[in-house]
């Protein structure tokens, strides 16, 4: 099997791209200019590149359609006039809610309140507004928080505070929101590749257990072997600062505070079902596991 993958160079594209060369034939594609049109010739197209989500609020709107919608809509179009099989399409589960009260399905409305989300939706709303000619596959994968060893992030900012001994100030948030491990992600997309009787559609990507960013927190503290300093600041302090934070663009902002306290829960139920599994290969602890590990020798 011949797979083409765009965006390879980026934490996820990397990692996929490393784990599918074992099985199939990679090509790893730039969109950046013209010059991926000479060799559109496979069997499976996984089209991870775009502009990632900017949390610090600095990037243009523009941008994220320029490159998350109209990009998109182009290598979509070259697909339907290729003879290439399968289309999987990496957007997310911000192109469907920014905040989640109860558990995100694949069915909930969509309304995404950032550019990032918006694009990404726009995206999708094309692809899935087309005909799907005879013998193709197309699918949208919305993957929820991608962690792995090399990955940076908030893990990676909640990993710093803690080998500081800062102590963690967000302990009265309580919260509980779903992970994907980078294993899991690459297993379930070998699993689509390989089997042709998973139906087209659009598909949730998560582990399968969710934690509270409070267990987080002990979970790197002991993995770090360091002791867990959380505190309960009042969630009016906190907010106040987050605020401040946004003004003069510090790390503690309004989103980098909503993320680490949101509830975000994510069902993954549709997929494991397609694929007729009743659980990941790797557990939410041992997916964090592995990259808190990767963070100790890293840093």
């Amino acid at each position: 099997m011949k797979v083409i993958i765009t965006g390879a160079s980026g934490f996820v594209g990397k990692n996929l791209s490393n784990y599918l060369s074992n099985s199939c034939e990679v090509n790893n594609i730039s969109l950046r200019n013209q010059v991926w049109k000479e060799n559109f010739n496979a069997d499976a197209i996984v089209h991870l590149a775009g502009k990632a989500h900017d949390t610090k609020n600095i990037s243009d709107a523009s941008e994220y359609f320029n490159i998350n919608t109209e990009l998109t809509k182009e290598l979509f179009n070259y697909f339907l006039d290729s003879e290439i099989k399968d289309f999987i399409y990496f957007s997310s589960v911000k192109a469907v809610a920014d905040e989640v009260s109860d558990i995100l399905f694949e069915n909930f409305p969509a309304n995404p309140k950032t550019a990032y989300g918006q694009s990404k939706l726009k995206a999708e709303e094309y692809i899935l507004s087309k005909e799907i000619p005879q013998g193709k596959r197309i699918f949208i994968i919305r993957p929820c928080m991608i962690h792995g060893p090399g990955n940076k992030g908030n893990l990676n900012l909640l990993y710093s505070i803690i080998q500081k001994n800062i102590p963690y100030p967000l302990a009265a948030f309580k919260n509980e929101r779903s992970f994907l491990g980078i294993d899991n992600l690459n297993f379930m997309i070998k699993e689509i590749l390989e089997k042709k009787n998973i139906e087209s559609g659009v598909y949730n990507f998560s582990d399968d257990e969710m934690l509270s960013t409070n267990e987080l927190v002990k979970l790197i503290s002991s993995v770090s072997n360091k002791k867990n300093w959380s505190v309960a600041i009042p969630k009016v302090l906190i907010n106040g600062a987050a605020k401040f934070g946004d003004i003069i663009k510090l790390p503690l902002n309004s989103e980098t505070v909503q993320k680490l306290t949101e509830n975000y829960r994510v069902s993954n139920q549709k997929i494991k079902s397609a694929l007729e599994i009743e659980k990941l290969p790797y557990s939410t602890k041992e997916a964090l596991e592995k990259t808190i590990k990767s963070f100790n020798i890293h840093n």
